[in-house]
């Protein structure tokens, strides 16, 4: 599936040394693969990383009150199943470092018990060294007061958990010589052992957690340092394997290589065929649970792909799409087989097509219908491909063209999946020939009201970042939706509520798990007899400010836009982005409302996104500021109490430490691409604005009353509960909270706002029940009660066409 001097040039490169006859391989011992992985520099990173976060938290004499609830709702759980979190303990000890090592002996895997007893010892070593470092951490006195938990000894707790390191070390070790279920139950053997070493006394929760990631690191040292199974695939294993498969083989030749060895191999057979094997080393559809979280935010039906448990199954199912694709007409090079190497990887075994991929042919207008055509049998046979990048069309010596890698095929597909397949082979070719062409070409061999179905996944939601990021340019794919639209005849689709039922069960059981568990922590009867003698008259006062907290946000949008906008039709879209907004992850339902609400307005696309950017910018650099601005003068005011912020050595290392790694980042061609040319686009947008007072007035005005009375709304339910505390306080803690609490990708920031908000008004002086009870009721009646009128709105707008 390569050019045959590409092919010619991988042999000459290899011969000699790569070449495997039959006669060599019986004599040869066959190597395992064994190998090491880049991306266990980047666990290692992020483990340290997260142990040095730990430690300097453990450095403060502090404990933080939601470690001490955990530690007590731990010890609450029987004393008659003590014997069984012992056994638990005793699995990250030198027992069961013995244990471990001498069972891996025991069935002959060397490389595994020499690994197993290295890692606990590294882990072992590692957490005596950090305790050096962080010391004992005091008991905390709610803790001595209460006789039935049980407690270190007079030097405090221990830092970190060395049961909980030694466990996660010989777990991350040992998952690749294991299956996906004996794996999992792995680790979560070395979650339950930290938590036992939790119950049993020996520490609090943060260093069983700081523990866990130890040993994380540890074992992946080990990795890094020994090897590890299925890291890459030699020639030699391949050979062996299609041996086994009854292939036959004389010659393997790697011909593309990777970061972790070759990828694919051509292989000649004693019956003069010439094969190409595929080397599958990880679960692409790890990646679906993301893909079907952004398609649900695009407004689109998102169904799940088949669920594969490991590579030989994924192997196994593109062979499955492929023969299929075969059978309904498809021009696809034929499977052979599917084998798999000693302790390796899967092996995707097909017959060699000469020819060069699409992204290096030269592509005229009989390939470009080629394609389509082969894209009409895909969809007309209801099999979707979807992964129709430029590097899985073939182009043959005869010009024929050929599709490749059916990885993340689906047989029997919905019309949807197929709708998709369009729209990715329509992004694929405008970054190769254009939006003209490519448009020019679809139209040529395909029926409008086929095309019109791509039409709603032409969005960058709608779409896997592997097609997406083949696009350069702001507003090329919004060139191509109108484009085609205008061609085949055809409105551009409607918006649709990105929300789904699932979705609102989702978000109602989390929400009730907040509200019921929240409370625990500062004793939920004073909590109940705060909302009980609560004021009325100052919670219908938060209602108001919820609703005046919108229509100042529509305000704000109108600043926004160069082309003036109706502004009753403008508040009323705002209303109905309380249910699109407030209940999708990062507000991803107010980008589309707003973008589909000034379309219907005859505004272009990419001038409405770049609107509502513009907006958010705006109310994010308010935020910003006030948020700066009232932390220090709150620090200066002596308003804020009980306030402890770590200092010294390592502060200032961590703090120098994230500014080279930012500066990297920034200077990275990913960071230029994705954070400094973004920026400078907004800079350019924001300065007409700001060159017109009225608009300026109304972007930025308009974003710090919405904050304004947002926070109001907070300050209103203080009021109710009877405390006395400065707005301004309340209006600072309400706007750190708001814009640190909606950076979790929960819809509305839910439970991360809450948290923050109460810490915030402990921190200021309110008592811990009063600061829930306050909060709970805020965010219920400010934030999510606006969202049914906002159902109403949408509908009623949806209805009118306005949306």
């Amino acid at each position: 599936m390569v050019d045959r001097a590409t092919r010619d040039e991988s042999e000459a490169a290899v011969k000699g040394n790569n070449e495997i006859s039959a006669a060599a391989s019986g004599r040869r011992r066959i190597s395992l693969s064994i190998g090491r992985r880049p991306g266990d520099l980047i666990s290692l990173a992020i483990a340290a990383a997260v142990v040095t976060l730990c430690s300097l938290v453990a450095r403060n004499p502090a404990i933080n009150p939601v470690e001490v609830a955990i530690y007590q709702q731990l010890g609450k759980i029987p004393a008659e199943s003590v014997w069984v979190w012992r056994v638990l303990a005793g699995v990250g000890s030198w027992i069961g470092i013995a244990a471990a090592s001498a069972l891996a002996l025991y069935f002959k895997r060397i490389r595994l018990g020499v690994s197993l007893a290295a890692a606990g010892t590294l882990a072992w070593g590692s957490a005596r060294i950090l305790h050096w470092f962080t010391g004992f951490r005091p008991v905390p006195a709610e803790l001595l007061s209460d006789p039935v938990i049980r407690l270190p000894g007079a030097a405090g707790f221990d830092f970190p958990s060395v049961p909980a390191a030694i466990a996660a070390a010989m777990a991350t070790v040992a998952a690749p010589y294991l299956t996906v279920k004996v794996r999992n139950l792995a680790w979560a053997v070395a979650v339950l052992a930290a938590a036992a070493d939790v119950y049993l006394g020996g520490h609090l929760p943060l260093g069983a957690f700081a523990g866990v990631f130890l040993g994380w690191g540890a074992g992946t040292i080990i990795h890094l340092v020994l090897g590890a199974p299925g890291r890459r695939t030699s020639a030699e294993a391949v050979h062996h394997a299609l041996d086994v498969a009854g292939l036959n083989p004389v010659r393997v030749l790697p011909v593309e290589q990777g970061t972790r060895g070759p990828l694919q191999f051509t292989v000649d057979t004693s019956t003069g065929d010439r094969l190409r094997v595929q080397i599958v080393r990880r679960l692409h559809r790890r990646a679906g649970a993301w893909y079907r979280l952004r398609r649900l935010l695009a407004s689109l039906d998102a169904e799940d792909d088949p669920p594969l448990s490991t590579t030989y199954h994924e192997a196994e199912h593109e062979a499955f799409v492929t023969l299929f694709a075969d059978r309904a007409g498809v021009r696809t090079p034929p499977v052979v087989s599917v084998c798999e190497t000693e302790h390796g990887s899967p092996l995707l075994v097909r017959r060699e097509v000469e020819g060069r991929r699409l992204g290096s042919a030269e592509i005229g207008e009989p390939v470009l219908d080629g394609i389509w055509r082969q894209v009409a049998i895909l969809s007309e046979a209801r099999i979707a491909h979807h992964d129709l990048r430029p590097e899985n069309f073939l182009v043959d010596t005869a010009g024929d063209v050929w599709l490749l890698d059916f990885t993340f095929g689906r047989v029997s597909a919905a019309p949807a999946r197929c709708a998709q397949d369009l729209a990715e082979a329509l992004v694929s070719l405008t970054a190769l020939v254009g939006v003209e062409r490519t448009v020019r070409s679809a139209r040529r061999t395909l029926s409008p009201d086929r095309l019109e179905a791509a039409l709603p996944y032409l969005q960058p939601l709608a779409l896997p970042r592997r097609i997406r990021s083949q696009i350069d340019g702001r507003y090329v794919l919004t060139d191509l939706r109108e484009t085609l639209a205008e061609t085949i005849d055809r409105p551009i689709p409607t918006f649709r509520s990105p929300v789904r039922p699932r979705t609102i069960v989702g978000l109602l059981l989390f929400g009730a798990a907040v509200y019921v568990l929240l409370p625990q922590l500062s004793g939920i009867d004073e909590v109940v007899g705060s909302l009980r003698d609560a004021h009325w008259g100052w919670l219908l006062a938060s209602v108001v400010t919820g609703l005046l907290a919108i229509v100042m946000s529509s305000v704000s949008f109108l600043g926004s836009s160069v082309t003036p906008l109706p502004f009753w039709r403008t508040t009323a879209v705002q209303l109905a982005a309380a249910f699109t907004g407030r209940t999708t992850p990062g507000g991803v339902g107010f980008f589309g409302i707003n973008i589909a609400f000034m379309e219907r307005l005859g505004i272009r696309r990419a001038h409405a996104v770049g609107v509502t950017l513009l907006n958010l910018a705006a109310t994010g650099a308010v935020s910003a500021l006030w948020c700066v601005i009232g932390v220090f003068a709150l620090g200066g005011s002596g308003v804020v109490h009980g306030v402890s912020i770590p200092h010294g050595w390592p502060v200032l290392a961590g703090a120098g430490g994230a500014l080279v790694i930012a500066g990297i980042v920034i200077g990275s061609p990913l960071g230029r691409r994705r954070l400094v040319r973004p920026t400078v686009a907004m800079a350019r947008d924001l300065l007409p604005v700001l060159r017109d007072p009225i608009r300026a007035l109304e972007l930025f005005g308009g974003a710090g009353a919405y904050l304004l009375f947002s926070g109001l709304g907070l300050a209103t339910s203080l009021a109710a509960f009877g405390v006395a505390v400065p707005v301004a306080a309340v209006l600072v803690v309400f706007v750190v909270a708001q814009s640190l609490g909606h950076l979790a990708p929960i819809p509305g920031g839910l439970g991360a706002v809450e948290g923050l908000m109460v810490a915030g008004l402990t921190a200021v002086g309110v008592p811990p029940a009063t600061s829930v009870a306050a909060v709970l009721t805020s965010r219920l009646l400010t934030y999510w009660l606006p969202v049914l009128p906002g159902i109403a709105t949408f509908r009623y707008l949806q209805h009118h066409g306005t949306i």
